[in-house]
C-alpha cells in the first residue's frame, strides 16, 4: 500500500539520522517507561467533526525511540478534500485511494499494543477515533503522549508550540510540511531526543488515557460554498454565529482546579491548534467562547502570558487567569456539568 499511494502523492524518501552532540553512555532506562511507540500524522478534510482523514502515516518506534518501520497511505474521503493549497492533496489524488475501513487492519497492526504519540495528541487521536467509529471499529490505542505537553515536561525554550519550533530545536530539516510522512518523521526525529532527556531526569511521561469511540452519528456543520469561491486560502471554512452558551457563567476559573460548564473563556496570540477548532472544542463542552477580555471573563488561553496584547494586559489588571493551550486541551476532557439552577 505504501508503494503505490507514494506513487500517487509525489513520493518523499525520508531519512532519518543520529542527532548531533556529544555521545555520552547510556543512563539506566526508567522500568515504567513504555515499550514501544506509534509516531502519527494524519492530513484530514478540516477540522469540523464531520471532516475525514485524507492520509495517515505511522512511525513504528522502539521503548528508546529508534524507528522499527514506517508506513503512509492515502485515504478517499468520499467528499471535498478540502484545503488543497495546504496539503496538496486534490480529488484526483484521492480518486483510487482505499476507504478508511480498508486501511483499517492494516493501521491497527502498526498502533496495537502502542502509545500513540503526535504533536497536539488530542486532534490527531479524535480524527482517528471518528474514523474508527465511523467503519464501526475501535482504535486499539489505549494511552497518548503529546509532545507539546512532553516539550513543557522538559521546559524546552521553543518560541511556540508549533512543530517547526520543535523540530528547529533539535536541528530536524523539515523537507515537506504538511504531508503526513514527512510531518511523522520529523516529529519522530524530535521525540526521541526528548524521550531521552525525560528518561535521564526519569521524568514522567504526560501519557492521557484514550477512550475509542464506540458509536457515531455525523452531525455535519454547515458548508456554503459556491464552485467559483470554494476553498479559498483566505476563508475555507464557512463563517457562522456561534450559538449562544445555554449556561450561567459560575465565575473565574481557579489555577488547578476544573473548567466548568459556563465559564467565558477567551483566546489569545498564536496556537498550535487552528483557533477556529479550540473555539468549537470549548463550545461543545459547554463554554461560552468570548471575543474579548472583561471583568467576566473565566480564563484567557495563551501560549505567550508575557506578550503585551490588548487581552493580556487587560486579563492581568483583572486577575484573570491565563494558562496555554496544551493545559486548556488537557482541562477539556473533563469540563464539570453547570451547578443545578436555584
Amino acid at each position: 500500500m505504501l508503494e503505490d499511494r507514494m506513487a500517487a502523492a509525489d513520493p518523499i524518501v525520508p531519512t532519518i539520522g543520529q542527532q548531533p552532540g556529544p555521545q555520552t553512555p547510556p543512563a539506566p532506562w526508567p522500568s515504567g517507561y513504555p515499550q514501544g511507540y506509534a509516531v502519527v500524522d494524519v492530513e484530514t478534510t478540516g477540522l469540523a467533526r464531520d471532516d475525514r482523514i485524507i492520509s495517515a502515516a505511522v512511525y513504528q518506534l522502539d521503548a528508546r525511540g529508534e524507528v522499527q518501520d514506517r508506513w503512509y497511505t492515502l485515504v478517499n474521503p468520499q467528499r471535498d478534500p478540502g484545503p488543497v493549497w495546504i496539503h496538496g492533496l486534490t480529488s484526483a489524488v484521492l480518486a483510487d485511494a482505499p476507504l478508511f475501513p480498508e486501511i483499517v487492519p492494516e493501521l491497527s497492526r502498526r498502533l496495537e499494543g502502542r502509545v500513540l504519540v503526535a504533536h497536539n495528541a488530542m486532534f490527531d487521536w479524535s480524527m482517528i477515533a471518528r474514523e474508527y467509529a465511523r467503519a464501526a471499529a475501535a482504535a486499539p490505542v489505549r494511552q497518548r503522549l503529546c509532545t507539546i505537553a512532553l516539550s513543557k515536561e522538559l521546559d524546552l525554550p521553543l518560541p511556540n508550540h508549533k512543530l517547526e519550533s520543535l523540530a528547529a530545536h533539535y536541528g530536524v530539516v523539515q523537507e515537506r510540511a504538511h504531508h503526513a510522512l514527512d510531518d511523522a518523521r520529523v516529529l519522530a526525529e524530535a521525540f526521541r531526543p526528548s524521550l531521552r532527556r525525560a528518561a535521564q531526569r526519569n521524568l514522567r511521561l504526560p501519557l492521557l488515557t484514550c477512550q475509542p469511540l464506540t458509536e457515531w452519528s455525523d452531525a455535519p456543520a454547515p458548508r456554503q460554498r459556491s464552485a467559483a469561491h470554494a476553498y479559498r486560502p483566505s476563508s475555507w471554512r464557512p463563517s457562522r454565529k456561534r450559538p449562544a452558551c445555554p449556561y450561567p457563567n459560575p465565575g473565574r476559573y481557579e489555577t488547578g482546579g476544573p473548567l466548568v460548564q459556563g465559564m467565558r473563556v477567551a483566546f489569545s496570540g498564536d496556537t498550535s491548534v487552528d483557533r477556529e477548532l479550540l473555539e468549537d472544542r470549548a463550545t461543545e463542552a459547554g463554554l461560552h467562547v468570548a471575543t474579548s477580555v472583561s471583568r467576566l471573563t473565566s480564563l484567557l488561553v495563551t501560549n505567550d502570558p508575557e506578550a503585551r496584547t490588548s487581552k493580556t494586559v487587560k486579563a492581568a489588571s483583572y486577575g484573570t487567569v491565563m494558562i496555554d493551550e496544551a493545559a486548556f486541551m488537557q482541562l477539556l476532557q473533563d469540563v464539570r456539568p453547570a451547578p443545578a439552577s436555584g
